[in-house]
């Protein structure tokens, strides 16, 4: 690919990624992946520098651009060599026409920087959530050890027992280690809050919200498979990644819970107050993780917000029908928002009288409200909000 059509090409990116986002669809990543699989002619190279120049783009423009083209034309702004690459030529994009203006930047739209500041982030720290993330991983304690293992590449220990840190980009998942299911990609900040949470060996764990099963296997390789350990969730695709995750760790869960929105407890019945713990990794905004997805900020809105909010109330409120009498929830959001954490806490109280706010701290970050944060300026790792709670 010539430069000029790395630049139309990115354009056209844009304008899905921009699409998506509004209409709440596939995550960027994806959307390149897709684009790519269907033009094999474009190498290593040509993939590289478009991928470069699309997230350089998103991560530039705060509101949602009108455009790929606006958006690119924002980046020239920065970069006046590119300029020179709108010329009309073949597979490239066409000259700028006079007065064609260029999409606004900024770290978010306007509201949603206000909400991160009235949730106690400065400026910089707002910025801190463009940069690029590192990669982090988690060796498996169930097979492995992190002070013994040989992997291609020597990771930087991490404050978590069995974390390292390597540039962003590091093909992890085709090292032998990844295959054999001696590592996890995992940040830093969801290993540290595994390590934080109140469990015991014996105990019966509810991953309420389980996805993929990260943090499930997380529980796992911590209690040495030695606690009850059950992964529930709505998402027939996610939860259906646990099983061979789980088989290739080496970890015993015990039992996978496919749940019907909305009528939830008809399958978790059979626990419904005996659990000791359970885990709400509780759909957010994900605002705490727009440094791997900058568009995310695009696909936020108010009303998006108030939706996501009333999904949380409802987790917490099934998590509650769980957890046994001196139980306790743990409420984690990969988010910044205080609508999305210390607000979630202080609702749920006023609903349930009796509960309580447990102390908990991380070996990083600091409290904040009813519970505790991790940020990526102040600490390294995505952001997150941790409360744990105990019924009565």
């Amino acid at each position: 690919m010539t430069p000029a059509a790395r630049i139309q090409a990115a354009i056209e990116l844009l304008d899905s990624i921009i699409a998506a986002a509004r209409a709440k669809g596939a995550p960027a990543d994806r959307i390149i992946a897709d684009y790519f699989r269907a033009r094999r002619y474009a190498g290593s190279k040509d993939r590289r520098a478009v991928r470069d120049l699309v997230y350089r783009a998103v991560r530039l423009c705060g509101p949602v651009p009108a455009s790929g083209r606006a958006a690119m034309l924002a980046v020239v702004a920065q970069e006046p060599a590119i300029a020179a690459l709108f010329d009309g030529s073949p597979h490239g994009p066409a000259p700028r026409a006079e007065g064609e203006e260029a999409a606004k930047t900024g770290l978010a739209p306007k509201w949603l920087a206000a909400a991160l500041r009235a949730s106690g982030l400065d400026g910089r720290a707002i910025a801190a959530l463009m940069d690029r993330a590192p990669l982090d991983i988690r060796v498996n304690a169930l097979k492995a050890d992190r002070a013994t293992l040989e992997l291609p590449e020597a990771g930087e220990p991490l404050a978590a027992p069995q974390a390292l840190r390597y540039p962003s980009g590091t093909p992890v998942e085709s090292w032998e280690a990844y295959g054999e299911g001696l590592v996890e990609v995992q940040d830093l900040g969801s290993q540290l809050i595994i390590e934080a949470l109140p469990l015991r060996e014996g105990d019966t764990v509810v991953d309420l919200c389980a996805g993929g099963g990260g943090k499930t296997l997380a529980l796992a390789a911590r209690l040495g498979n030695a606690a009850r350990i059950i992964a529930a969730d709505t998402d027939k695709r996610r939860l259906g990644n646990l099983a061979p995750r789980a088989a290739r760790a080496g970890a015993a869960v015990d039992e996978i819970v496919l749940l019907d929105p909305g009528r939830e407890m008809a399958a978790l019945a059979p626990i419904a107050g005996k659990a000791d713990h359970v885990l709400v990794d509780a759909p957010c905004s994900g605002s705490g993780t727009w440094r791997r997805s900058p568009e995310g900020r695009w696909r936020l809105d108010p009303a998006e917000l108030a939706r996501l909010n009333h999904l949380q109330d409802r987790v917490l409120d099934i998590a509650a029908q769980l957890v046994r009498p001196s139980g306790t929830i743990a409420f984690v959001t990969c988010s910044l928002l205080d609508a999305e954490g210390a607000d979630r806490i202080t609702a749920f109280l006023a609903r349930h009288p009796g509960w309580q706010v447990e102390p908990i701290a991380l070996m990083l970050g600091a409290s904040h409200g009813p519970g505790w944060r991790l940020e990526p300026l102040r600490d390294g790792t995505d952001g997150f909000f941790i409360a744990a709670l105990r019924s009565p």
